[in-house]
C-alpha cells in the first residue's frame, strides 16, 4: 500500500488542508480514506482534501509524508492525475 499525504499548507475555508493520494489505484485511495474516516465528499478528481486536524491520523495509519511537488509527480507518473478542465481517463 502506498498512500501519500502532503503538508497542510493549502488555505481554504478558514483552515489549512493536505492532499491524500495513492500512486497505485483509486480503489486503494478510497479504502485508505474510508479507514481513517474521511468522507466521500472530500474526494476531488484525484485526491482527498484532508483538513490539518486529520493530518496526523493519516500519518499514523500509514500515509507517507511527502512534499506537494513530489506528490503531484508520483500520481502523474502513475497515470492517476486528473487536473481541472480535463476529462477523467477512460
Amino acid at each position: 500500500m502506498t498512500v501519500y499525504v502532503d503538508p497542510p499548507d493549502w488555505p481554504g475555508h478558514g483552515r489549512l488542508w493536505s492532499h491524500l493520494v495513492s500512486d497505485e489505484s483509486f480503489d486503494e485511495l478510497h479504502g485508505f480514506a474510508a479507514s481513517i474516516g474521511c468522507p466521500e465528499r472530500a474526494f476531488e478528481r484525484d485526491h482527498y482534501d484532508l483538513p490539518e486536524t486529520r493530518y496526523e491520523d493519516a500519518v499514523r495509519a500509514g500515509a507517507r509524508q511527502i512534499g506537494s511537488k513530489e506528490l503531484v509527480r508520483r500520481i502523474t507518473e502513475a497515470g492517476l492525475r486528473r487536473p481541472k478542465g480535463r476529462p477523467a481517463p477512460g
